[in-house]
């Protein structure tokens, strides 16, 4: 709800985030996105990712799906996509299956299941560290192709800096005040929802003020929304499939479900700013993760329901 409110805001009252404005968003975005995965260092638990290392077969096909089996579904209908508007919404859904998973819905969501909960927070501390290689490397090679001006050693050195700089100095810092952040650990959370609502305001204040969204017809936003649930359930599928060839306990196999479907929000609004040049509207690239997001949550939680009750 907050997301479409500050959508409607963005479409009122664009003036606030254009480059004109006095209020230095993008320098607000960039401390706020640093903090964030410095509360994020803070919080991750080396223990439990040297005792998840044991389960390799189940973080290895949740990694997978998030990595490979995700990309590899998108890009098999790269030939079918015209260039213009299809190729940008085309890249769109490749930013939003090159993603790493959530930390916190992945393992709530676990939690209400009864599923393996020590290994989806292995593998939700894990995937973000991962994406920060994996992500930029798959965008890329289709920007490159696209002629599209994409420098990987300048995404990887800000990267660097606003990402896992700050994720070491907080495991650095985790002893000293590692216990302040699982205490705070809420009002962080409110903080980083804050900051992500402030980026995606400002990605799509620009894409309205620049009128991107008129080249955006109703009948390419349906397809957004079928394409998205149709990706969402293809993984979902896949992963249970393996999950059982693999002959999974049910606890593996819901985690491997609920851990290798998601894509983040939180990387996905900050990786946007680092990966697309200004030529890409951000506002098209984030509608189909912002799309997703909502719909893994609401999915995954009434699957989670359901599972509760089979005790």
């Amino acid at each position: 709800m907050a997301i479409i409110a500050v959508i409607a805001i963005a479409y009122f009252f664009p003036k606030y985030g254009s480059e004109e404005s006095e209020i230095p968003i993008d320098l607000i975005g960039s401390i706020g996105i640093s903090l964030i995965f410095f509360f994020y260092g803070l919080k991750l638990s080396g223990k439990q990712i040297i005792t998840g290392l044991k389960n390799w077969r189940l973080h290895l096909l949740i990694q997978l799906s998030t990595f490979l089996i995700f990309p590899i579904i998108v890009i098999i209908f790269f030939p079918y996509i015209q260039q213009g508007s299809q190729e940008t919404i085309w890249l769109s859904f490749l930013f939003l299956a090159a993603l790493p998973s959530t930390v916190s819905s992945s393992v709530v969501m676990v939690s209400m299941a009864k599923g393996n909960i020590p290994a989806a927070i292995f593998n939700a501390s894990i995937s973000g560290l991962i994406g920060i290689v994996i992500t930029p490397l798959w965008v890329g090679i289709f920007l490159q192709e696209s002629g599209t001006d994409f420098d990987l050693g300048d995404i990887y050195l800000k990267l660097l800096i606003e990402i896992l700089v700050p994720v070491i100095l907080g495991l650095l810092l985790q002893k000293y005040w590692g216990s302040f952040a699982q205490m705070y650990s809420k009002q962080l959370s409110l903080f980083d929802k804050t900051i992500i609502l402030l980026i995606i305001y400002k990605s799509f204040a620009e894409s309205f003020e620049e009128g991107i969204f008129t080249i955006v017809g109703i009948w390419e936003l349906a397809f957004v929304g079928i394409a998205t649930s149709f990706l969402f359930f293809s993984v979902y599928y896949i992963t249970g499939y393996l999950s059982r060839m693999l002959k999974f306990n049910k606890e593996d196999q819901i985690t491997a479900q609920f851990c290798g479907t998601k894509k983040s929000l939180v990387h996905g609004t900050v990786f946007s700013k680092v990966l697309f040049p200004e030529s890409i509207p951000t506002g098209i690239i984030l509608l189909p993760l912002m799309i997703f997001h909502a719909f893994q949550i609401l999915i995954i939680s009434l699957i989670a329901t359901r599972l509760a009750n089979r005790f």
